[in-house]
């Protein structure tokens, strides 16, 4: 009876995994390479086949310099596999930076929306797009509604799709609603970079990352760092993003007296 319960329980546990993950059991995945993170994942990495979102806290909403460098890190082994489209609202997404993160160039598709309405309609037409496999959309919300619309084109080819929240001219913050198709959300910041042993200047770039939420699997915050940023090739290799240690507080060692202990 035990082993009827087990199996009954395991056949349970993957029908909600398929459920979960769009209802597709075999659902692709995007593994980082560290157990640390992938372990939180479902499918042992970041999914493909759905959207996920990203945003950052303070100015970073204004500017989203560091969830737009983490999003495309995150996609560069993605989209060597085929086309990727950026949908921005102010054009100054900057390529040859997205090249010296690894992000291939020859495969960017830049297009400027007039509006939110306007970025969100042409995601969902990218995403069902043959040949596409990664989409990025600059747009500061996305209602239920929208997200399962975005959801579903992500279905019908296969393509992965990246929400950089932004509001790129400022202004009143929108009223966010409740719930969200979004298989993922990540809050992304930047952090203090670390030269190498014996160097001076900056190091590679790093990123405090949150991950909020995660269907399937579980949040954690972690902190990454974009290792041989800006000095790489655009090349078929690991993945550009890997975990490095957070710091700590440290203490200081107690001064020791000049004199000696009687």
């Amino acid at each position: 009876m035990s082993d009827f319960r087990s199996r009954g329980l395991e056949a349970l546990k993957a029908k909600i995994a398929a459920l979960e993950a769009g209802g597709r059991a075999d659902s692709e995945s995007l593994p980082f390479g560290d157990e640390r993170i992938d372990d939180c994942l479902p499918g042992g990495g970041l999914p493909l086949g759905r959207w996920h979102e990203l945003y950052g806290p303070g100015l970073e909403m204004e500017t989203a310099a560091a969830p737009a460098a983490f999003a495309a890190l995150l996609a560069a082994p993605l989209a060597r596999r085929g086309e990727a489209v950026w949908v921005v609202r102010r054009d100054d997404l900057w390529a040859p930076g997205l090249a010296g993160l690894g992000f291939p160039p020859e495969r960017l598709i830049q297009v400027c929306a007039r509006d939110e309405a306007e970025a969100l309609a042409v995601m969902e037409d990218a995403l069902a797009t043959v040949g596409v496999s990664a989409v990025f959309g600059e747009v500061e919300t996305v209602d239920l509604t929208a997200g399962r619309r975005l959801q579903l084109a992500c279905e019908k080819m296969g393509a992965t799709g990246f929400v950089v929240r932004r509001r790129p001219y400022g202004g009143t913050a929108k009223r966010e609603g409740a719930g969200s198709a979004s298989a993922t959300r990540w809050r992304v910041a930047s952090a203090p970079s670390e030269p190498a042993a014996g160097e001076f200047g900056l190091g590679d770039p790093r990123f405090a990352v949150t991950l909020e939420r995660c269907r399937g699997g579980r949040t954690g915050a972690w902190l990454f760092e974009a290792s041989g940023a800006y000095s790489w090739e655009t090349t078929d290799v690991a993945h550009p993003l890997r975990l490095v240690a957070d710091l700590g507080d440290r203490q200081l060692a107690p001064a020791q007296s000049d004199r000696a202990a009687a």
